[in-house]
């Protein structure tokens, strides 16, 4: 069986993870959420009461106590362990997460600890990883790379579909406000920023669902990665 590594990048709330685990379901391998990673950093960091906005050192220095790993969990399946430990999907899903992830994740020391950590990934086999720097960073050799990208607005309705997603009270106006910013921060940063490789193919999403942007990019695999 052919063994592929697929690149999914894009914004925040493109539809990047669902439609990468479709595509991994599609193609027998693992969906591996790059994301996740920083969402467990993060989630640590608020657990051990840290500064995250105005003292990045402490979260810097929080990376020598963590051993964060994705570990195989079954056929097709992964876990994510912190310190031997199996990390539950929910505290990483939270709207607290949520509003400091792009402050940790934008931190060139996280972003340097966590690159041979994703590419290890790789060695379990066909993997679909998604993020925001897949294609042009950890897997620049990757042969098949899509980005994601859609409205605010759009990308805004999908994540108040997302149960905690959003502080209560959340409108679309706000969520989408709360995206742009976060797009803002994730293009701007001075290490691997948000942006599509040049080899990619850029996918605009409104309108269509998880299973047929799947669709699109089995079948641009099954052919040989073309667009």
């Amino acid at each position: 069986m052919p063994v592929w590594k697929i690149a999914i990048d894009g914004p925040a709330a493109s539809g990047k993870s669902t439609v990468a685990r479709l595509v991994a379901t599609r193609l027998g391998g693992f969906y591996v959420s790059t994301g996740d990673l920083y969402r467990a950093v993060s989630w640590v960091a608020l657990e051990r009461g840290l500064d995250v906005a105005n003292d990045p050192a402490a979260v810097t220095a929080l990376l020598a106590t963590l051993d964060l790993r994705y570990g195989v969990a079954g056929p097709g399946r992964l876990q994510l362990y912190l310190n031997g430990e199996p990390v539950a999907p929910e505290p990483l899903r939270s709207a607290a997460v949520a509003a400091v992830v792009s402050l940790v994740a934008r931190l060139p020391a996280v972003r340097a600890w966590l690159c041979d950590r994703q590419r290890d990934c790789c060695a379990l086999g066909t993997v679909v990883m998604e993020g925001r720097d897949i294609g042009t960073v950890i897997l620049p050799d990757a042969p098949f790379k899509f980005f994601l990208t859609a409205s605010p607005e759009e990308r805004a309705r999908r994540r108040l579909a997302q149960p905690g997603e959003v502080p209560p009270g959340s409108t679309v106006a706000s969520v989408a406000a709360q995206i742009a910013e976060r797009d803002r921060i994730d293009s701007s940063r001075a290490v691997a920023p948000l942006r599509a490789a040049a080899d990619a193919a850029t996918l605009v999403t409104d309108g269509m669902t998880p299973e047929a942007i799947a669709e699109h990019i089995v079948r641009a695999v099954l052919a040989g990665g073309q667009p």
